[in-house]
């Protein structure tokens, strides 16, 4: 079974995050916070996933599955559990660019098998841009594209967002948003 728990303040945090603060004393936390969804394109395979994941009450385990799913390792199917947080992330950075909630993130890459991740940085060495403890490994990380968005409008609400790792690879087309501790680069 499939453990969607996070902790009390990291929910609390994206409650007041999503602007939800101002009426969390009335029901309860679960039911100030607005519904939450992710919509994404895989660039490789042409997947797409459109997933509620979090609603009036609470996490919705079916959502967080069909996205774990789309967010796999598509060299070879695997996948992990992605960070809720990494989905609120995305929820955060789409509402400010004021994106409709089911326009398609362009997916670059989610979750990275360790396999596939050294398979990466040995084929082109460490100068590859590929950690070899990425937070792709972890289901904390993302490599996106919002259609119609200029990229480095993409990565300044990225950085504004002072969530997690912020990469920039304009020469690459695509802007890496990571659940990890806050830090820049590219």
């Amino acid at each position: 079974m499939l453990d969607f728990e996070i902790g009390r303040r990291r929910l609390l945090g994206g409650a007041l995050s999503l602007g939800a603060a101002s009426i969390l004393g009335a029901t309860g936390a679960f039911a100030a916070l607005p519904e939450r969804r992710i919509a994404f394109k895989n660039v490789h395979t042409g997947d797409t996933v459109d997933a509620r994941f979090f609603g009036a009450s609470g996490w919705d385990r079916q959502g967080l599955a069909e996205l774990n799913h789309g967010l796999r390792d598509w060299r070879n199917n695997a996948q992990t559990q992605m960070d809720p947080a990494l989905l609120l992330l995305l929820s955060r950075i789409r509402d400010t660019l004021d994106v409709d909630p089911r326009t398609k993130f362009d997916l670059i890459s989610g979750y990275r098998s360790p396999q596939t991740n050294a398979a990466l940085r040995d084929r082109g060495g460490e100068h590859t841009g590929v950690a070899s403890k990425s937070q792709h490994m972890l289901g904390k990380a993302t490599d996106i594209h919002m259609p119609g968005i200029p990229l480095d409008r993409l990565h300044a609400v990225a950085m504004a967002m002072q969530a997690g790792g912020v990469g920039y690879y304009p020469r690459d087309g695509f802007v890496h948003v990571d659940t990890g501790r806050v830090r820049h680069w590219g």
